[in-house]
């Protein structure tokens, strides 16, 4: 069994999702459950990965920058929560949040499966579009749910 429980996949040629997630995920006994809030990719400068101010004061986007970030930023919170032994294959569920679905969502999903290469040990998942995210320097923001044994 993985560290996020047993995969439920819906049989062969029923349908299938755009990225690596499976249908659903059933906890295993005895793990304890930690709910992550919502996580961008601000760094402890108080910065934030993938944007950058143009000279003109526009900002450029990357989410696929984002989106590392806010994984790497939601790994470090699982390990400080399980005392080192967690890391990103406990994530039994997310919920994407991304300002511009259209222009966005394969840029996202190439790091999502970059990191969640097999969908039998990747989280449940749902991405929806949102009007905008606490600061204007985020166009991605991932809140997330982690079973710690």
């Amino acid at each position: 069994m993985a560290p996020n429980g047993d995969a439920v996949q819906l049989p062969a040629g029923s349908t299938k999702g755009l990225a690596n997630y499976p249908h659903g995920r059933i906890a295993p006994a005895g793990s304890r459950t930690l709910y992550i809030s919502g996580t961008s990719s601000r760094r402890p400068d108080g910065n934030f990965d993938g944007v950058t101010v143009n000279a003109d004061g526009s900002l450029s986007f990357s989410v696929e920058e984002q989106t590392t970030t806010i994984l790497k930023n939601i790994e470090a919170i699982i390990k400080q929560a399980s005392g080192g032994i967690g890391d990103l294959t406990n994530l039994i569920d997310a919920t994407i949040f991304l300002v511009n679905i259209k222009d966005d969502y394969a840029g996202m999903n190439a790091v999502w499966n970059s990191f969640f290469p097999d969908i039998s040990a990747a989280p449940a998942r749902t991405t929806i579009e949102v009007k905008a995210l606490p600061s204007p320097k985020l166009i991605v923001e991932i809140k997330c749910t982690a079973l710690i044994p």
